[in-house]
């Protein structure tokens, strides 16, 4: 990919959000080595969740979806706090996406699909990663969705 990543996020009409604070003893994302981990992302906008409740109870697969992706995007967002820069990035090694549903559903590996395929419309390669995809009983805050990510990045220059 010739363009830089600010280049192909305004190509695809997205704008990351601010990065959201820690409200408890905890950082947003955190620098290794060659690798950045960033703590679970709630589909947060503007400070407010963009859906509440558990999927195939008060969600479908297509809200969840979404959901998923604004977490992407605020994984981003800490990424580009924490760096000051995207272009750091290498590559999406994993993420774990964890979806609050009902007992019976079994499709929270669709659900993740939302934050997968906003990464790789991203980074295209370096955006293909390990995914898991966990049914929770909830989330913090009523969220339907909650992602972490690693993700390795390049030395700075």
């Amino acid at each position: 990919m010739s363009q830089t990543i600010e280049e192909r996020l305004n190509e695809l009409g997205i704008e990351l959000p601010a990065a959201a604070k820690s409200v408890a003893n905890y950082l947003p994302a955190a620098e290794t080595g060659s690798i950045v981990l960033t703590s679970g992302q709630l589909p947060l906008a503007a400070g407010e969740l963009t859906a509440k409740g558990l999927l195939a109870r008060e969600l479908d697969v297509a809200a969840g979806t979404l959901a998923a992706k604004q977490c992407a995007l605020n994984i981003l967002a800490q990424v580009k706090a924490c760096l000051g820069s995207l272009e750091r990035i290498a590559r999406i090694v994993k993420i774990t996406v964890f979806v609050a549903s009902a007992a019976d559903f079994t499709e929270q590996h669709l659900v993740a699909n939302g934050a997968s395929d906003l990464l790789v419309a991203v980074f295209g390669e370096k955006g293909r990663h390990a995914r898991s995809a966990v049914g929770v009983a909830a989330l913090p805050m009523n969220a339907p969705v909650e992602i972490e990510a690693i993700i390795e990045i390049t030395p700075e220059q």
